[in-house]
């Protein structure tokens, strides 16, 4: 019987080989735009990187036992405690020991700035999802320009 390494370093290795050689012929390869590194939700005179990781991701997941899309999207506006949590979960790698208390403080700090709750699904939880990497790039921009739109309305 034949043992196999795990992972794929030694194929990509030999693929990375291979490219090399084939550099000077090649199509120049189409730069696509990078997406925004963080949506930042300042709150009280403070800014927050918001951002959720692959780890949070999965520990939302783990959390809730269903996708994050489907967290945000079913049932028209998630619970409050949900969105917290995503806050929560975005935050936690950029801002150390980053609670759940904290993003409560937060959203009352914001409330009494004049935020309300639709909002915070507006501005603060889907541009974090579309920085997040949950829609390409012109899902993401149609996305924000109906929550400018949204603003409008509100």
């Amino acid at each position: 019987m034949e043992m196999f390494e795990a992972g794929l370093d030694n194929e990509l290795e030999t693929t990375e080989e291979r490219d090399n050689t084939q550099g000077l012929g090649a199509a120049p390869v189409e730069k696509k735009p990078k997406r925004k590194p963080f949506h930042i939700w300042a709150v009280g005179g403070a800014s927050y990187k918001l951002k959720l990781t692959t780890r949070m991701i999965g520990a939302l997941e783990k959390k809730y036992r269903t996708n994050v899309m489907n967290l945000v999207t079913a049932d028209g506006m998630p619970p409050l405690s949900v969105m917290l949590t995503i806050i929560q979960a975005a935050a936690s790698p950029w801002h150390h020991k980053f609670t759940y208390e904290k993003a409560e403080e937060l959203y009352d700090g914001w409330c009494a700035q004049g935020g309300n709750q639709m909002e915070l699904l507006a501005k603060v939880i889907m541009p974090t999802m579309a920085v997040s990497g949950f829609f390409t790039e012109d899902q993401a921009a149609s996305i924000l320009k109906d929550v400018e739109n949204m603003d409008l309305l509100l």
